[in-house]
């Protein structure tokens, strides 16, 4: 993308997960620079949505979102009928999987197509973890399950405080248990901050279920915990307000967007400008062959693995304040090290 391009997304974005949408004015021109990015990460039927009847007719490449959108719902349909599997062969097994992100935000948009599907993120108690994965090599096809041992490693809960707070939704004809509602919000905020929010729909996801909420969210349970963490997750619930107009009228954050540091803003837009991010590349040692042939390639390659402000600052658990965020890259960097240097010694062992 351009510079710019990162402001000009959020707007493309703004309120794009609602019912009714607002009518986005775009120029081709425009609408064809943000195409790529749109495509890759999925949001493509979201800005669609945007394009009132007279704009899908103008604009060209307004079809080829459209494509997109109309694919990623087959795609969606699927997904429905490989979770549904999934949890009748996990519990064929005595095992209860907990749904977390994926199609268990995605029931909150007006069609599950509107969300890229992913894969099928599954969260089981540490015991269970090896009946689990037996019970889904029995499945006639290979299901795109991802299982987590326990709670997510982002996040700041037990799997037992997720369970317990947890409820049971109909996908297709079957119960599928996902985490509460403040207990998800959390868990996508911080799996946004993990892989440094380089994802556009993940901010979406966050302004989703804040607007989706029942009366009877519990804001206590979603701001408890570790105070940092809190501190951050308040940050990108300010972010899906300040960027993409979630309302928080009624939120104990509905100041938020006016506390956001001065930094977090920028370094968001400057890495949507950038796109896939460095927990998006992939183990350095599966490209090191290739890049050790070109000249600069090694260079480009860390460069481009190189942590955001965001991403730096939730990986070493600093707090979401007005400090500069160049030392906790540096330390961040400094970090990682060791285990750049294992990769490459390993990639010119095999050589």
């Amino acid at each position: 993308m351009t510079a710019g391009a990162g402001a000009a997304l959020a707007d493309a974005l703004r309120g794009s997960w609602r019912s009714s949408p607002p009518a986005l004015d775009i120029t081709e021109e425009r609408l064809r620079a943000l195409a790529p990015g749109l495509l890759m990460n999925g949001e493509a039927g979201l800005v669609w949505r945007r394009l009132d009847a007279a704009a899908r007719q103008r604009l060209p490449s307004a079809e080829v979102l459209h494509d997109a959108y109309r694919f990623q719902a087959l795609r969606a349909a699927l997904r429905v009928r490989e979770i549904a599997q999934a949890v009748r062969l996990l519990r064929s097994r005595g095992v209860e999987p907990l749904l977390i992100k994926g199609w268990a935000i995605a029931r909150l948009y007006p069609d599950h197509g509107l969300r890229p599907p992913g894969d099928i993120d599954m969260c089981v108690r540490p015991d269970q973890l090896e009946t689990a994965r037996g019970a889904l090599r029995l499945a006639s096809v290979a299901l795109a399950v991802d299982l987590h041992s326990g709670a997510p490693a982002y996040g700041d809960r037990t799997v037992d405080e997720l369970f317990a707070r947890s409820e049971l939704v109909e996908v297709g004809e079957t119960d599928v248990r996902i985490p509460g509602a403040p207990d998800h919000l959390r868990l996508l905020c911080l799996h946004l901050l993990s892989h440094g929010a380089w994802r556009p729909v993940w901010l979406c996801d966050v302004a989703a279920i804040v607007e989706a909420r029942a009366p009877e969210f519990r804001w206590e349970d979603c701001l408890s915990g570790n105070p940092r963490l809190t501190q951050a997750v308040s940050c990108v619930i300010g972010l899906a307000q300040c960027l993409l107009g979630a309302d928080l009228v009624g939120t104990p954050l509905s100041e938020g967007a006016t506390k956001l540091p001065r930094w977090l803003v920028p370094a968001l837009l400057r890495q949507w400008e950038q796109g896939l991010g460095a927990s998006g590349q992939g183990p350095l040692v599966n490209r090191l062959t290739d890049l050790l042939r070109r000249p600069g390639g090694l260079r480009a390659e860390v460069r481009l693995r190189w942590r955001n402000p965001i991403q730096a600052s939730f990986e070493l658990g600093a707090p979401f304040n007005g400090w500069p965020r160049l030392p906790f890259q540096l330390l961040a960097t400094l970090r990682r090290a060791p285990a750049f240097a294992r990769q490459l010694l390993l990639g010119l062992s095999t050589r």
